[in-house]
């Protein structure tokens, strides 16, 4: 069962080391990010899975960064022009870590943890096809939370990147609407306003953790999970939502 969950936006510009000069204009993001993992450890749990979109084209359904990623699992900062490399929590003793780097949102989850000193529970990852149909990110979120006892789940997307003019996607004025709906449904934990979000909509306003989000939403289906909302924002035209359930 999903006893509590973070969700968190996912650009390498939460590290320091990458946004470099500009790292304290996200100071408060990062303050609220640690303050939701700090909500799952405080849960106890008997596994934390990260999930987040994988890497590649949002217009495909099957990026080749998609599906799970074992603990001890590597990612790099590398391509956006930083020498850090951080490990999805830790390799049981004697298990390789040889295998497929993370995709982008869960190294920037990894990264989390490790500026968060997580030591609790295995921590594993799973990438999602950014176009993946609502039905079927809820159906796996039922299928993760199903996994063990106790699963806290850190959710790792960003909101709509067309907010403004200098956004990565330009702006469109249905952006800042499409944020302000998910960010009250994933700040009060309402399960059917995350399920209706509409996937069209969000790939045309490049939102990132629509996907994610609805899995969050098929795992605490029944697990009477309260929401409270740690920041928003859109820095650099890009929505960002921080929240803690539990």
């Amino acid at each position: 069962m999903l006893v509590a969950a973070a969700v968190c936006p996912c650009p390498p510009l939460l590290v320091p080391e990458v946004a470099a000069g500009a790292a304290p204009e996200l100071d408060a993001a990062r303050d609220a990010c640690l303050d939701a993992v700090g909500v799952l450890a405080a849960a106890r749990p008997d596994l934390l899975v990260v999930v987040g979109p994988g890497d590649g084209s949002s217009g495909s359904d099957d990026p080749p960064t998609v599906g799970p990623y074992p603990p001890g699992a590597h990612g790099t900062f590398r391509g956006v022009g930083v020498d850090l490399d951080v490990t999805l929590g830790h390799a049981p003793d004697g298990a390789t870590t040889a295998g497929r780097p993370l995709p982008q949102s869960l190294t920037v989850g990894a990264w989390l943890l490790g500026r968060a000193h997580w030591t609790g529970a295995p921590a594993e990852g799973l990438a999602l096809p950014p176009t993946a149909a609502p039905e079927d990110c809820a159906e796996a979120g039922r299928a993760v939370a199903g996994r063990a006892g106790r699963v806290a789940l850190l959710v790792m997307g960003d909101g709509s990147a067309c907010r403004t003019l200098k956004a990565p996607g330009y702006l469109d004025d249905r952006a800042a609407a499409f944020d302000a709906r998910a960010t009250e449904a994933l700040g009060s934990a309402d399960l059917d306003a995350i399920a209706e979000l509409d996937a069209a909509l969000a790939h045309e306003l490049k939102v990132a953790g629509r996907a994610p989000w609805q899995l969050l939403g098929g795992a605490a289906r029944d697990a009477g999970l309260a929401g409270r909302l740690l920041y928003e924002d859109a820095p650099y035209g890009v929505g960002y939502t921080v929240a803690a359930w539990s």
